[in-house]
């Protein structure tokens, strides 16, 4: 293909393009894609001092997160300390609650003692110095020994021929025309044989049933305590276990 450029002097220049010289490009003109960079070289200074700044910076942040954790523990231990002292001043509460409790528990034992006392004394039956009360409530041997001595008593003890008459008319009419046998504080459970009031001491008078047929005590080792028949005042030996009323003796000299 060929180019004619014709001027006003009538010359005609062709230019075919296969035969245009190719044109240099200026000094200043940009490439048409840049040479790639050549890598920089790199030595075992810098490696080292880009290892020691990391390093560096680590223990900084270290060194951060450990004074975070020594403030945390610092309000932690205060807290703790505060908290520890609320506790020594309610425990020292709850012990002043507890005196108080045990104060008003003991009185109100001794109130009911003094009550039992009073009662034995205005409803049962006195002889000399001492007042017998009967309890219509089964109870085992035990029981009736422990609900006696929570009134101010103890389980009633004849210790003489004078009180047993006298609690026995009392019992008798008690229970009248019926015959319902009452506890009384003798056993012999310490030792087969050997009878004790159940204040410990030894027993030395004693109202046996005394009858060809069934004469008492007769239960050996298996009936240890003794009850009073309310007919005929006559003791016989129990189980102890066997529930059955019961008589407290108050001493009316005695005041709470």
């Amino acid at each position: 293909m060929c180019l004619c450029l014709c001027l006003c002097v009538c010359v005609c220049v062709c230019v075919c393009q296969a035969s245009l010289p190719e044109v240099k490009k200026a000094r200043g003109d940009v490439p048409d894609s840049l040479p790639e960079p050549e890598p920089e070289p790199t030595s075992s200074v810098s490696d080292f001092e880009n290892s020691y700044n990391y390093v560096l910076s680590r223990l900084a942040s270290m060194d951060q997160a450990i004074h975070k954790l020594n403030v945390g523990h610092y309000t932690l231990d205060v807290k703790v300390s505060q908290l520890m002292d609320r506790l020594t001043r309610v425990d020292a509460k709850v012990g002043e609650l507890e005196d108080s409790i045990q104060e008003v528990y003991q009185h109100s034992k001794d109130n009911r003692k003094e009550m039992g006392r009073l009662e034995g004394c205005q409803k049962g039956r006195r002889m000399g110095y001492k007042c017998y009360l009967v309890y219509n409530s089964y109870e085992d041997y035990v029981g009736a020994s422990r609900k006696c001595m929570e009134r101010g008593g103890r389980i009633a003890m004849p210790r003489d021929r004078k009180e047993q008459e006298a609690l026995a008319d009392y019992v008798k009419s008690f229970f009248h025309p019926g015959n319902w046998p009452v506890w009384l504080g003798i056993n012999d459970l310490r030792s087969e044989g050997m009878y004790l009031f159940d204040d410990g001491t030894r027993v030395s008078y004693f109202q046996w049933r005394k009858h060809f047929l069934s004469s008492q005590p007769d239960g050996g080792r298996r009936e240890n305590c003794v009850a009073m028949s309310s007919d005929d005042g006559d003791w016989w030996d129990h189980y102890c276990d066997r529930t059955m009323n019961y008589v407290c003796e108050f001493d009316d000299r005695v005041a709470l």
